[in-house]
């Protein structure tokens, strides 16, 4: 997989690619991510990319040319199969949308700034937009961080144990259940004996009725989806 990242702060994302699953998934030559710094496409001397907004008000807006000459220069190179908004007013990102675009070859991200991008170029260069939740943050890059962290995760082979993606929570619209490791006692404080008793089936039923417990506690609109998964 590759992700190709729009930005005008690619130093933001130094530390995330080079550390934990990101760092392993691209020495793997699993996944790759490529930052690019749209000043670099601007055609202003002084590589101005935003500008104020027509009609007046606080803030200033991303103009259309860097982006699109941004665009068209990686779309020149090779097909994308999807260019993604980051906006606090885009899809809700969840699980199923990180299961989707882990099964794309490629995807282009562009991260809003400021008061966000002329309306045209959502009009007319992306494809989907998604927001990681209801609340404004600086700039795009963290909720970029997040999509590809919680995409490239669920590649096959980027992960030690291929199976625990699929345990994670909201894989079934649950919550996951307890976990627990050494010391079995610590201070008083013990496992539930069910997961030492080496019988798979009790603990798998175990684990799916705390898994329940604790979506109805803690997340309870989740478990709609289960049902109707279910």
């Amino acid at each position: 997989m590759r992700i190709d990242i729009l930005t005008l702060f690619p130093e933001m994302f130094g530390g995330f690619l080079s550390e934990s699953i990101l760092k392993r998934a691209s020495q793997k030559g699993l996944a790759e991510i490529h930052i690019h710094n749209i000043r670099d496409f601007s055609t202003d001397k002084h590589k101005r990319v935003d500008d104020y907004a027509f009609g007046g008000g606080a803030g200033m807006v991303m103009m259309v040319e860097p982006i699109h000459n941004a665009l068209k220069a990686l779309h020149a190179e090779r097909k994308y199969d999807l260019v993604i908004y980051t906006s606090p007013d885009g899809e809700l990102f969840n699980q199923k949308n990180a299961n989707h675009l882990s099964t794309l070859n490629n995807m282009i991200i562009l991260c809003g700034h400021y008061k966000g991008v002329d309306e045209r170029v959502r009009e007319h260069l992306i494809d989907l937009e998604i927001s990681i939740g209801n609340y404004v943050l600086t700039g795009g890059e963290l909720a970029a961080a997040v999509i590809a962290d919680a995409t490239i995760r669920l590649l096959p082979g980027v992960l030690n144990d291929e199976t625990s993606a699929l345990s994670d929570s909201f894989q079934d619209n649950l919550l996951s259940p307890p976990v627990y490791t050494r010391p079995f006692d610590y201070g008083g404080w013990t496992v539930p004996e069910i997961l030492i008793s080496g019988h798979e089936r009790k603990i798998s039923e175990w684990r799916i009725e705390k898994s329940i417990e604790r979506t109805l506690n803690k997340r309870p609109g989740l478990l709609e989806g289960y049902q109707e998964e279910t």
